[in-house]
C-alpha cells in the first residue's frame, strides 16, 4: 500500500488526510503549527507528527507527498519533495509563474515521478459529464464557455479573487477545450482591500476561435458556482448549487435567418437532465493520485495540463495588473 504524507493541515489538509487515511497508507503529518498538529497526531495516532518537512522527506518508505500548505510555499514544497524522490499532489495552483511551473514539470519528468496539481472540479461527476458532451459532438461546434464564480465572501486578504476562485473555473475551460489561449485579458478592483482585487472580469480567446468568460467575487449577493458550454446545436450548464439538476442540457441554437426579415430564428427542443453520480469529487481525485503512482494513466499528461493552468493564470495577471 502506497506510504503517503501530508504536509499542511490547516483549511483543507483535514479532507485531505481523512481521504488518504482510507484509501492509503497514512504515514505522516506535517504542520509548523504545534496545536493543530497535536490535535491530528490524537485522532491518527498510526502516523507520525512532525514540525519538520525534511524529517519527513527523510523517511526511504515514504511514498508520497501531498502539499496543502500555503499558496506561495507551494513551488519550493513540490520541488524538495519531488528532488527527494516522492510523488507530489499538491494543492492548486502548484505555482505562482509559468517558469516556476515548468521546473517542477521538469523535475518529475527526470525522476519518473508523479507530479499531480489538486484541481478538485475536473474530477467531479458533473464536469467529466460536461467533457464527454463537448468531445462527443453533441453539443455541435463549441462557441464559447462562461463561468459564474461569486459569493458574499468570504473575503481574502492574502489572495485575491482571480487566485481564490479563478482557478476552479479555468481548470475546467481548459480541459473542457483543451488548448492554450492565444490571448487572455483581466480587469478588476481592490474595494475592500488595497491591492488584492475582490471582483475580477477575465476573457479568454483561443486559436479556434472559441472564447471563454470568467466572472469572480466575493461582493456578490448570490452564491454561485456556474458554468455553461454554448454549442451551435445544444447548450449545456452545470451549477454546482443545485443538489439534483447539476447538469441541464438545452436542445437551444441558432436556426436560420428569416427568409421575410433579416433576424435569426431560434430552435428549442427537449431539455433534459442527466444522471451524475454522487461519488466525493476529492475521493476521485486522490483514488486517481493514487492510480498514477501504482503506474496506471498518464503521468506527464496531468502534469502538462497543470502547466498549462498556471500559464494562462499568469497571463491574465499580467493583464490585470497592467490595467
Amino acid at each position: 500500500m502506497t506510504r503517503v504524507g501530508v504536509a499542511g493541515l490547516g483549511y483543507w489538509g483535514p479532507n485531505l488526510v481523512r481521504n488518504f487515511d482510507d484509501l492509503a497508507e497514512l504515514a505522516w503529518l506535517c504542520d509548523l503549527d504545534g496545536e493543530l498538529l497535536g490535535r491530528f497526531d490524537d485522532r491518527y495516532p498510526h502516523a507520525r507528527a512532525t514540525s519538520s518537512f525534511e524529517e519527513m522527506l527523510a523517511d526511504d518508505s515514504l511514498d508520497a507527498v501531498i502539499v496543502a500548505t500555503p499558496v506561495p510555499t507551494h513551488h519550493a514544497l513540490a520541488k524538495q519533495a519531488l528532488e527527494a524522490g516522492k510523488h507530489v499532489l499538491v494543492e492548486k495552483p502548484p505555482a505562482m509563474r509559468a517558469a516556476e511551473m515548468d521546473e517542477l514539470v521538469t523535475v518529475a519528468a527526470t525522476h519518473d515521478l508523479v507530479l499531480m496539481p489538486g484541481h478538485l472540479l475536473l474530477y467531479h461527476p458533473g464536469v467529466v459529464k460536461l467533457k464527454e458532451l463537448v468531445d462527443s459532438g453533441e453539443l455541435g461546434q463549441v462557441l464559447c464557455v462562461y463561468g459564474n464564480r461569486q459569493n458574499l465572501g468570504i473575503v481574502r486578504t492574502n489572495e485575491n479573487a482571480l487566485w481564490s476562485l479563478g482557478v476552479h473555473d479555468l481548470s475546467v475551460i481548459l480541459y473542457l477545450l483543451d488548448e492554450d489561449p492565444e490571448a487572455a485579458t483581466a480587469q478588476g478592483r481592490d474595494f475592500l482591500t488595497p491591492g488584492v482585487e475582490d471582483v475580477v472580469f477575465c476573457f479568454l480567446r483561443f486559436p479556434s476561435g472559441r472564447i471563454a468568460h470568467m466572472h469572480l467575487s466575493w461582493l456578490d449577493p448570490h452564491k454561485m458556482r456556474k458554468l455553461t458550454v454554448v454549442g451551435r446545436e445544444k447548450m449545456v450548464v452545470f451549477d454546482d448549487m443545485e443538489l439534483e439538476r447539476k447538469v441541464t442540457v438545452y436542445e437551444k441554437s441558432p436556426w436560420k435567418r428569416a427568409e421575410t426579415y433579416g433576424e435569426w430564428q431560434t430552435r428549442s427542443g427537449d431539455i433534459y437532465i442527466p444522471k451524475i453520480s454522487t461519488a466525493e469529487p476529492l475521493r476521485l481525485e486522490c483514488t486517481h493520485f493514487l492510480e498514477l503512482v501504482a503506474g496506471t494513466g498518464d503521468r506527464a499528461k496531468v502534469a502538462r495540463d497543470g502547466a498549462r493552468v498556471v500559464r494562462a493564470l499568469e497571463m491574465l495577471t499580467d493583464s490585470l495588473h497592467a490595467g
